[in-house]
């Protein structure tokens, strides 16, 4: 093997950690307290700011606390159509309308939601991304469970406990307006971690690369390699699965 290649140098960061100190912070669902899961709380949407690194607008919601005297600001990623000056409200007695905040075993079945919870209380981890929604496809109440489908299209069951806002994630179609040109995709990837540009491995020399080298730029080799394929081999297609072309179309069966 030649010399260290860029995938063992990514491994340990440095050059390639992305640049965070212009981002607003993390981004969560209020804390599911006394006052959620037996009532309603409101919010006041005071502003809708952009985060580094991030398609979606954050919005900066203020509550009041319900044990001192004081106001908690929450920032979270907004549902389209929300405005500064809104009123938000989180809880079971919520009302079901865009930008409020319920468990899913409140909102009806096919009904767009977005940060959903992953597990009662984690604040949300799912269709976070500009223009996400998952989509309730059915509850189970004797299990406790209701099915999803999620942003991929995959159907997944989490706990009817688990909370999430009602629309669909602000800052859709932002991946309709094409780059054209590499300014544009430089200041992108400029907040989001060293991996542009790319060069590929068939264009670099072989101590550079294992598809490195050769007369003319082919890889010459198998382009799957296993998955305990030592660091500085490991490149190409990782225990692939398949290969080649996806012939056909995808057909999704409807389970009544």
């Amino acid at each position: 093997m030649g010399r260290v290649i860029r995938g063992q140098r990514k491994g340990p960061g440095g050059i390639f950690k992305s640049h965070v100190f212009l981002r607003q912070g993390p981004t969560k669902l209020r804390i599911n307290d006394f006052t959620e899961r037996k009532g309603f709380i409101q919010g006041t949407v005071k502003d809708i700011v952009h985060d580094a690194g991030r398609g979606a607008p954050l919005a900066v919601v203020h509550f009041r606390n319900q044990k001192k005297y004081k106001t908690d600001k929450e920032l979270m990623v907004v549902a389209e159509g929300v405005h500064t000056g809104q009123f938000l409200y989180a809880g079971t007695k919520a009302k079901l309308a865009v930008g409020n905040i319920l468990p899913l075993k409140n909102i009806p079945e096919g009904t767009i939601v977005m940060n959903v919870e992953c597990k009662p209380g984690d604040r949300g981890k799912f269709a976070r991304a500009s223009g996400n929604y998952c989509t309730v496809i059915s509850h189970d109440p004797e299990k406790g469970k209701t099915n999803l489908r999620m942003p991929s299209g995959v159907r997944k069951g989490v706990l009817s406990d688990c909370r999430a806002m009602v629309g669909v994630v602000a800052g859709g179609g932002r991946m309709d307006k094409p780059l054209l040109k590499a300014g544009r995709a430089f200041h992108k990837w400029k907040r989001k971690g060293n991996s542009w540009p790319k060069v590929r491995g068939v264009a670099m020399n072989p101590v550079d690369h294992p598809h490195g080298g050769g007369n003319h730029q082919h890889i010459g080799k198998p382009s799957t390699v296993p998955r305990n394929t030592p660091p500085g081999r490991k490149v190409g297609l990782i225990a692939a699965r398949r290969t080649g072309r996806i012939r056909g179309t995808r057909v999704i069966v409807e389970k009544e």
